[in-house]
């Protein structure tokens, strides 16, 4: 007799259908590419901020006001990265959270429960192991979001450093991760670390997006009717209190991501493809060059081990982010009956979760929103950002390393074509026609032998034939 339909078990982290994995693929050549390059970015932000001779005109930089007062923007460059180019990278993430909500994993519900839940607890654990360690340490509780970030292309520049192979279900599942993560810390943002608001301002705002949306459903087009009413939207949204990169999101969210009869790619799909580069390769690298330029003498590393605001930090990243993924993946499994891939291990989900402890780009941000009133304990704070995330790349690869090995066979069987018909062996198992075409090919390679030993053989026998 048949199982019921309720007892059938799903099977947790398993292969992509083909579109999916072409979409991550393309997606995450990207986001490593911009990864190495805040990497380069941080890296050259340490160096300028902490060699004497050139720390003082670090600061004269990151520091120098620009922009139009008369609009309420006269803001540092660091500003101007912190609001302003940051929103294009939110405006990236609200496209990328609309394409998986509407084409993607998050539009069957069933589907969306891991990355959800093990994202939840991956936000709510390190908030909590943060409020721990200052609830008995007597710190400050503002810094209580700082950890629960996920940077996606921090996390990739390390894979790509390292070089190892990770299964796309794997690489998909950190970076649907990634997105829901972005979500909530947008969400975050906007509750948490809105003051006052100026409503008026925030009308126009609103105003903005209303007609943005109008304007894509008439189906519009001109990146010179989008971009001022985008930069009027900012703006708008700058000036009430809310924080910017809100905006952003917005407006990412609204455009269409799903396809129509003819279409290629759908709109959102190709905006994405467009600015994408500019927010990997351009945003995200000067928003880490003029936020990551932190003093690491001897003193502040030493604080950021003994200040409980700091160590909370540090301790959320390597620890709550790696055990509330990884047990929220774990429940969600346990609760929906769910079984592990076959190729995979629990190990290998575990060394993903370590990996989504790198929370640079957005834990600088909320970092800066929690404790804007001190500049020293700002600094401490990216400081114990920095170095968090650094544990945590650090763990990942240790974990990741020792089934690299493992995780090569597996990447090369993906994308293995015998039949170089370009779509890879293992999606084509199932079909008769796939069958045939190795059928033919074995059978072309047999014959292709055959005549090459028949032609060694024919020589060797004129060489030993009497003259």
């Amino acid at each position: 007799m048949a199982a019921p339909e309720t007892d059938r078990k799903t099977t947790l982290l398993g292969r992509l259908s083909l579109p999916e994995r072409r979409f991550v693929a393309d997606a995450l050549r990207t986001e490593t590419v911009g990864g190495v390059l805040l990497l380069v970015a941080a890296v050259a932000a340490l160096l300028w901020a902490n060699i004497p001779a050139i720390s003082e005109g670090y600061r004269t930089v990151r520091d120098f006001h620009f922009g139009p007062a008369s609009l309420g923007l006269d803001l540092s460059v660091q500003h101007w990265a912190a609001d302003g180019l940051l929103a294009v990278f939110f405006f990236v993430a609200g496209i990328e959270l609309k394409r998986e909500l509407v084409a993607g994993d998050l539009r069957d519900p069933k589907a969306a429960a891991l990355p959800v839940v093990a994202a939840l607890c991956g936000m709510a654990a390190p908030a909590l192991v943060y409020a721990l360690v200052n609830l008995l340490g007597d710190g400050s509780l503002d810094g209580w979001a700082v950890p629960t970030a996920t940077d996606i292309a921090f996390a990739l520049a390390v894979l790509a450093v390292i070089g190892t192979s990770l299964p796309s279900a794997l690489r998909a599942f950190l970076l649907t991760l990634a997105v829901v993560d972005d979500l909530f810390a947008i969400l975050i943002i906007a509750v948490f670390f809105t003051s006052e608001i100026d409503f008026l301002a925030l009308g126009g705002a609103v105003v903005g997006l209303v007609l943005f949306w109008f304007l894509l459903r008439k189906g519009v087009r001109g990146w010179y009717v989008y971009v001022p009413l985008a930069l009027a939207i900012w703006g708008l949204m700058y000036n009430s209190g809310v924080h910017a990169t809100i905006a952003g999101v917005a407006m990412g969210l609204m455009l269409r991501c799903t396809r129509r009869d003819g279409e290629e790619h759908s709109p959102g799909e190709h905006i994405e493809h467009l600015v994408r580069p500019v927010s990997a390769g351009l945003a995200v690298p000067l928003f880490a060059l003029f936020s990551a330029g932190v003093s690491l003498s001897g003193s502040a590393l030493g604080q950021v081990f003994t200040r409980p605001e700091t160590l909370g930090v540090v301790l959320g990243l390597v620890v709550g982010k790696a055990l509330g993924i990884f047990g929220g993946t774990w429940l969600a499994a346990r609760f929906t009956r769910a079984e592990l891939n076959e190729d995979l291990a629990w190990p290998d989900v575990f060394a993903v979760a370590s990996l989504a402890g790198i929370g640079f780009t957005v834990s600088l941000l909320i970092g800066e929103l929690a404790f804007a009133g001190d500049p020293v304990l700002t600094d401490e704070i990216k400081a114990a950002v920095l170095i968090g995330s650094f544990i945590a790349a650090l763990v990942a690869c240790v974990l990741l390393k020792l089934r690299n090995r493992r995780y090569r066979a597996l990447t090369e069987a993906e994308e293995r074509d015998e039949d170089l018909d370009g779509i890879p062996d293992i999606y084509e198992q199932d079909n008769p026609e796939y069958h045939l075409r190795m059928a033919r090919i074995l059978e072309e390679k047999a014959a292709e032998h055959r005549r090459r030993a028949e032609v060694a053989a024919g020589s060797s026998g004129e060489g030993d034939s009497p003259a």
